[in-house]
């Protein structure tokens, strides 16, 4: 019998991300091309992709031979363009289908701003579950004709802890999670072999925090101090260290129709 090399799991394989250009997705980028893959990254913002593939290339100055990067943009957040959007990303990736994907990772979304319950409208209900649930689903619809249909292949979703714990006035997008956990399960049905999971995330630093926290450096401690306090061990979660669960997924064809959770413990506290 003969010894399994886990180095190499993902070497030559093609992945694409859905959110590659920050955060988490970005995370993941940078791990698989540390593991020999081609990687294809999207958002809706093309000065991003150009500014990431920067920052990529730059992180991994040497390519193995047949590796590659490259990154299109793609607008999720408009329903009348979504399915037309998704399938030219798809061709972009795969080269018109020439090229098939191993992997493909979503980790797109937009910034979450609840609604009180109050004061929630249908409009806001659609454009909440926009990005992160329709377009799963249209992703998964067109994927068969540019994913290798075998069970090395795998399609990983991500959520969040509000789905499982949801805070006050989260009802809409704990509902959202969970309306993607459900798809997991069903495609990973209806998609098999290829694989289906979700990563469900607890609080990870990154550029959104950013965005959300601005430069008050005493408002950003005390809210990070509050994230620390509802784990059990007592950090905020980084990316480098969730993007393993991302890669854990992708690397055991076993795996599917599963939720794999990192959250450091937040279900406990």
């Amino acid at each position: 019998m003969t010894t399994p090399d886990f180095t190499t799991k993902l070497t030559s394989s093609r992945i694409l991300i859905l959110g590659g250009t920050s955060g988490v997705g970005f995370g993941v980028a940078q791990a698989a091309l540390q593991f020999g893959a081609s990687v294809i990254i999207s958002s809706s913002n093309p000065t991003k992709i150009t500014r990431s593939l920067d920052r990529l290339r730059a992180g991994h100055p040497t390519f193995a031979p047949g590796q590659t990067i490259s990154g299109q943009a793609c607008d999720l957040a408009n329903s009348s363009t979504l399915e037309a959007n998704l399938a030219s990303l798809l061709d972009f990736a795969t080269e018109n289908g020439k090229l098939k994907l191993n992997h493909v990772v979503f980790t797109a979304g937009d910034a979450i701003a609840p609604v009180p319950l109050a004061q929630i409208t249908p409009e806001d209900i659609t454009r909440q579950s926009q990005i992160r649930f329709h377009g799963a689903v249209m992703l998964a619809k067109l994927l068969p004709k540019y994913i290798h249909v075998e069970a090395e292949s795998s399609i990983t979703f991500t959520g969040g802890t509000n789905t499982d714990k949801p805070m006050a006035g989260w009802s809409v997008i704990a509902a959202v999670g969970a309306a993607v956990e459900g798809l997991t399960r069903g495609l990973a049905v209806d998609l098999k072999p290829v694989r289906v999971n979700t990563v469900s995330l607890g609080a990870v630093l990154t550029e959104l925090f950013d965005g959300f926290l601005g430069d008050d450096k005493e408002k950003r401690e005390k809210v990070l101090a509050g994230m620390r306090q509802g784990t059990l061990v007592g950090e905020v979660g980084r990316v480098e260290d969730v993007a393993e669960a991302y890669l854990y997924l992708m690397r055991d064809r076993f795996a599917t129709g599963t939720v794999l959770k990192t959250n450091g413990g937040r279900m406990l506290v």
